[in-house]
């Protein structure tokens, strides 16, 4: 008699409902998610922690810095950019994709200053960010960008401003925000610590908040 063999049915994992959503960015789940765009913003909770704070006369960056290697030149890793003469740029998430949207607004505020003879404002600044941003989450064959960031500086009537952009598209003014890793333990400082005496001394706050998640100290802190 010849024995029959069985083959072994293969049984292949069955995807889940929502699996099919997570491959295009421009498809919404059923229950209105963009998941592309979550996965974006897990990056940014990856990534090392910035705070920022804002008081009636100035603004004040604390973010954590990655240690370089021994041979590496200090300079070109940089958390904090300039991006006109009294604004600034500070990030949490994907290193490279920063890159390019920093060199995406130093050109737009260059095209600005060309076109009007006079300086952006911060809003201004922060509501092309979040544009570029938004774009890249509504067009096949691109993703969003794996980035926060923390916009500050001043307007042309010295009041200073602060604004945090997010890889969905959209920014919101703060008196006091932090983003990256472990950001919510440093927003529940700010929270507790945050009021106009504490604002007054910007860096002390910004920086007791970020050591609040800091493991390496003062050390690895930026102060801008």
């Amino acid at each position: 008699r010849h024995r029959r063999r069985r083959r072994a049915a293969r049984v292949r994992p069955t995807p889940g409902p929502m699996a099919r959503y997570d491959r295009a960015i421009t498809v919404f789940s059923p229950d209105g998610h963009l998941f592309q765009v979550e996965y974006a913003m897990e990056a940014v909770r990856k990534g090392t922690t910035a705070v920022g704070v804002r008081s009636k006369d100035h603004i004040v960056f604390a973010v954590e810095r990655k240690s370089t290697a021994k041979l590496q030149d200090p300079r070109t890793v940089r958390k904090i950019h300039k991006l006109d003469a009294n604004i600034c740029l500070s990030f949490a998430g994907l290193t490279a994709d920063a890159r390019v949207l920093i060199n995406k607004t130093l050109v737009e505020c260059q095209s600005y200053r060309l076109t009007f003879e006079d300086s952006p404002s911060v809003e201004y600044v922060a509501e092309y960010v979040s544009g570029v941003q938004q774009r890249y989450t509504q067009s096949g064959g691109v993703r969003p960008f794996g980035i926060s960031t923390l916009i500050m500086g001043f307007d042309r009537d010295g009041t200073p401003q602060l604004f945090q952009t997010e890889p969905s598209g959209n920014y919101t003014a703060w008196k006091a925000v932090a983003i990256g890793r472990n950001q919510k333990t440093v927003k529940e400082y700010l929270e507790k610590n945050y009021s106009a005496e504490t604002a007054e001394d910007g860096v002390k706050l910004a920086c007791r908040a970020l050591l609040e998640v800091v493991e390496a100290g003062g050390k690895n802190i930026e102060v801008a």
